[in-house]
């Protein structure tokens, strides 16, 4: 009979407590592993970090197998009412440019998870772990210790002891600054401004019916693009929390257009410095400025745009994924992968790692498989879904946000 590796009952730390990293730790508290969240924000709502939110097939199973059945009813009853309508390019003049079919195997599924709003998302991921995230708890260092194991520095003196850190935390992740062989994003030039426009009457008929149910991508012979897409919820998410998941705690949320607004560096009168000094009222007039001459129709929708909550970010890609020797540091989400949101699927690459990690670690957590072995099985798997999600996301930027002097 063959020998079964020894149990080793592992602590998990998590830093960051994003999509990628709740959905792990959902995944870890099920198969009854001890983990715990590191999140430097003091909660779940302080701070914008996107709204709207493509989940493709691969990303709604990884986020099922992650999350308890309840959980998952929750996001699929709160996801969004106006997914699968298509996708319909149009010019600055609101003249149709090209509308590509994109198939969706799970078009009819009345309980498709197929795009949601990233805030209540990450509510809903908190659903039955809130005692296992310490908000506030920002990781500015951590020590791999002679035993194997890893010792997690706190702001504020604190410190958390453990058999394995995942650097769950973003594209600008502190971990990762410890290792200096590992990959980092690069610029691609690009800078973005997301936005909001509630849906209300007034919006409404202010709006040209060509955009309102349907994800609108308007391209600018100024070197500039928007997209404009629908976020309505199935059900409203603070009143469906109570009766489906009672003790979950959901947002008061309104239907909204996301809005993104894309731009080249060097087609852009901003400097990165002044982008980054700018406040959401200052990015939003910035938007105004450059689609001033843009259809009246459009102007007059931006100009409904709750400015406060605009914020900017440059797209960056990290190229080549590469996995991680530096175990029991391990990567996921954005600190490995970053990439652009033209391909809609950095939120679902972090759930299949989410997924795909959390049953790595709950086998070496049972003893069925030596942690080393179990990640390197997690970042195989993790680089090559990754590697193809990149170069799809690459492939869609540099069609669907050319620089001025290619049109």
């Amino acid at each position: 009979m063959r020998d079964r590796p020894e149990r080793r009952g592992l602590r998990i730390l998590v830093a960051g407590g994003g999509v990628g990293g709740l959905a792990l730790a959902q995944r870890l508290r099920a198969g009854g592993a001890d983990v715990t969240v590191f999140e430097r924000d003091p909660s779940v709502a302080a701070r914008y970090q996107g709204y709207r939110l493509h989940i493709s097939p691969e990303g709604e199973q990884a986020l099922r197998d992650c999350v308890p059945p309840a959980v998952a009813g929750l996001i699929a009853a709160t996801a969004n009412a106006r997914s699968g309508q298509g996708l319909v390019a149009y010019d600055d003049q609101l003249n149709q440019q090209w509308a590509p079919s994109f198939p969706d195997p799970r078009t009819g599924r009345t309980d498709r998870i197929d795009s949601v709003d990233r805030g209540t998302l990450r509510h809903a991921l908190l659903a039955g772990i809130e005692d296992r995230v310490r908000f506030g708890g920002r990781v500015v260092g951590h020590e791999v210790l002679a035993d194997g194991g890893v010792t997690v520095r706190l702001a504020g003196g604190a410190s958390v002891t453990g058999d394995v850190l995942v650097a769950a935390d973003g594209a600008a992740s502190p971990v990762r600054e410890s290792y200096p062989d590992t990959a980092r994003p690069r610029d691609l030039g690009i800078r973005t401004i997301f936005g909001r426009v509630p849906i209300t009457a007034r919006v409404q008929d202010d709006m040209s019916a060509a955009l309102r149910d349907r994800f609108s991508y308007l391209i600018s012979g100024s070197g500039s693009h928007l997209g404009i897409m629908p976020m309505v919820f199935r059900n409203p998410p603070r009143e469906t929390a109570a009766r489906m998941v009672p003790g979950a705690v959901m947002p008061d949320s309104a239907d909204y257009y996301m809005c993104v607004f894309n731009v080249h560096r060097e087609d852009f009168d901003v400097t990165d410095d002044a982008l980054a000094a700018m406040g959401g009222p200052q990015l939003w007039e910035v938007v105004l400025r450059c689609t001033g001459q843009w259809h009246p129709d459009v102007c007059r929708f931006l100009r409904h745009a709750e400015a406060r909550v605009s914020f900017a970010v440059p797209l960056r890609a990290t190229e080549p994924v590469k996995a991680w020797d530096h175990l029991p540091v391990v990567p996921l989400g954005d600190a490995v992968h970053t990439m652009p949101p033209s391909g809609g699927v950095g939120a679902n690459v972090a759930l299949r790692d989410a997924a795909a990690l959390g049953a790595a670690l709950l086998r070496a957590d049972r003893g069925e498989q030596p942690l080393a072995d179990a990640v390197a099985d997690y970042q195989a798997r993790m680089v090559e879904h990754a590697t193809e999600a990149l170069a799809m996301s690459m492939r869609i930027a540099e069609w669907s946000i050319p620089r001025r002097s290619a049109t």
